[in-house]
């Protein structure tokens, strides 16, 4: 109003409380702005590891001499130029400000390492892309580069002299040997194995109840050893063919590397492919990542084990304490006398929510593990002992733990849901002559089940982040199957397993070589994300649906 005194104005204003709605809208804006920052960092660092960058060659000046550089930029940064006198005794009029220097992949970890390098731009010379370079991606030690030089079959090389399709050929030949030998050691070899273990098992099974009559464990142990040598035979058989092809290559020093191509997944000439070869063999990469275990200490390979251990750790961690902080909250909310008890209850769960997570894993592994683990193998499975089968941290005990973890969170969300609905809808059933059983199951249950997919969201969110307990009972670096195989009882819950958190960990603090293993850090974070996305969306979607169904009800 004109002529009004501002002072007054401004008061009326803040009085209203629009300050704050700003300042809660600013709050909210920036945490998706971070939050979006945050998937574009991953996803650039991450998934531009997959694809095939170009590969240069250079002559490099050093203050000993110099040498020709062959590798793939991995990264580049820039440093003050007098910071870089002071570390680097060089030619003033010679250094640029700022310097740049490039993180340069060699590769050949093997051959001549590092496989890394920094290099400084202003000292490289000669800069090229040579359009015969080959970069091979090998099951140990890493990429190699180099120029090719000769195949060899069986230890005499190949007529007319190495061509890029006879390499490609002989790859593809020792890919599906690889897979063949992986197939009799992942599924007869194993099968064999597990039914020698179980006759085992039987035998001392037997021994402990006194049974003297073996006869027949030992004529299925014979056909079994016989079946188990046959299958040895034919992988040997398989693996002297797979190490029947070899390559050479030119390193970037001038020397020659000699190794087996069935060490070799797959080879490419970056400089020589186009846009869409690029984009193929980057969904390739991308795939192989998804659909494959990892090798080389966790830096190469896929994380498909720790995607599976992870989404099925969540999801009987779901199953386990949905019903427990259904029930608990029932009886609080429905049946339990209002008073001092279950208000210290309610306290005493709400403090549950603020225990450091460490600690529910020290009490899983004392109690879950040792106790209740270590009864179950006494009673059920003495002919094992004294190796453990329950008595030891496994998927079953790590889905508990979490649970436990998690439940205060589904029972206040669930109590929340309960106290929502209105009375009049409990009056009207029990006037109808419902019980109070009836009345609860399947009039205000229904009513609450948006809290309850609520409390299921917030628990899978906080579970699928967790490490520190999970390392305590259950998760291990490798774990050599997956919790579920087609073998009664088809789900073993007995089985340790890997997950997306502790691999992040894994790599990036105790990888043998962190620069290389970097990018997977970034990826495998990326897709713990994009999982926890999916599962929270998923409950989402279900919320929405039911609060359109009940909403009316309410009203």
């Amino acid at each position: 109003m004109p002529g009004s005194d501002p002072s007054r104005r401004y008061g009326a204003w803040w009085q209203s409380g629009a300050p704050w709605i700003w300042l809660n809208a600013a709050a909210i804006g920036t945490g998706i702005l971070a939050v979006a920052g945050l998937f574009v960092l991953l996803a650039v660092r991450g998934l531009g590891h997959f694809w095939p960058g170009e590969v240069i060659s250079f002559d490099y000046r050093t203050n000993a001499g110099g040498l020709h550089i062959v590798g793939a930029r991995a990264g580049r940064e820039a440093i003050a130029r007098n910071q870089y006198l002071e570390a680097v005794a060089d030619d003033p009029g010679a250094v640029p400000d700022p310097v740049e220097r490039w993180l340069v992949k060699t590769g050949n970890r093997r051959e001549a390492a590092p496989d890394f390098r920094w290099v400084f731009a202003h000292r490289a010379t000669n800069l090229a892309a040579p359009p015969d370079v080959v970069v091979f991606e090998r099951t140990e030690w890493g990429n190699a580069y180099g120029f090719l030089v000769g195949l060899a079959e069986n230890g005499v090389s190949v007529s007319g002299g190495p061509t890029w399709a006879a390499l490609t050929e002989r790859i593809e030949r020792a890919g599906r040997l690889r897979s063949e030998i992986d197939r009799l050691r992942d599924s007869e070899i194993y099968e064999i194995d597990r039914q020698l273990e179980r006759l085992r098992f039987e035998r001392r099974r037997r021994a402990l109840d006194g049974v003297e009559r073996v006869g027949d464990i030992e004529t299925d142990e014979a056909r079994l050893r016989a079946a188990y040598r046959a299958a040895a035979i034919r992988r040997a058989e398989l693996s002297e063919a797979l190490g029947r092809d070899e390559v050479s290559i030119r390193l970037m020093d001038g020397g020659e590397a000699t190794f087996p191509l069935g060490t070799i997944i797959r080879a490419w000439q970056p400089n020589r492919m186009t846009v869409r070869a690029k984009l193929g063999h980057y969904l390739e990469g991308l795939w192989s990542f998804l659909s494959e275990p990892p090798r080389e200490a966790n830096t190469e390979g896929g994380v498909f084990p720790a995607i599976f251990g992870t989404v099925m750790m969540v999801l009987v961690m779901s199953v386990l304490v949905t019903p427990f902080g259904v029930i608990a909250a029932l009886y609080l909310r429905e049946y339990a006398p209002q008073g001092g008890v279950v208000r210290t209850i309610r306290i005493a769960v709400h403090n549950l929510a603020g225990v450091p997570s460490i600690v529910y894993g020290v009490f899983g592994l004392g109690f879950f593990v040792y106790a209740v683990g270590g009864t179950l193998d006494d009673l059920f499975f003495r002919e094992a002992q004294p190796a453990p089968t329950f008595g030891t941290p496994g998927l079953l005990w790590a889905s508990l733990t979490l649970a436990l973890l998690t439940l205060p969170v589904v029972i206040v969300s669930v109590e929340e849901g309960l106290a929502r609905v209105p009375q009049r809808i409990r009056e009207g059933s029990l006037a109808l002559g419902a019980t109070k059983a009836e009345t609860l199951f399947r009039m205000v249950l229904p009513m609450a089940s948006p809290s309850i997919l609520t409390g299921v969201i917030l628990a899978v969110a906080r579970a699928a982040g967790e490490v520190a307990p999970l390392m305590l009972v259950g998760v291990v670096k490798l774990a050599p199957a997956l919790p579920v195989d087609g073998n009664f009882p088809f789900v073993h819950l007995e089985r340790k397993f890997m997950h997306l958190g502790f691999h992040i960990y894994d790599v990036g603090f105790q990888s043998p070589n962190p620069v290389a293993a970097r990018p997977l850090v970034f990826a495998t974070a990326l897709l713990l994300i994009v999982i926890v996305v999916v599962l929270n969306s998923t409950a989402t979607l279900l919320r929405s649906r039911l609060e359109a169904r009940y909403r009316t009800v309410e009203n």
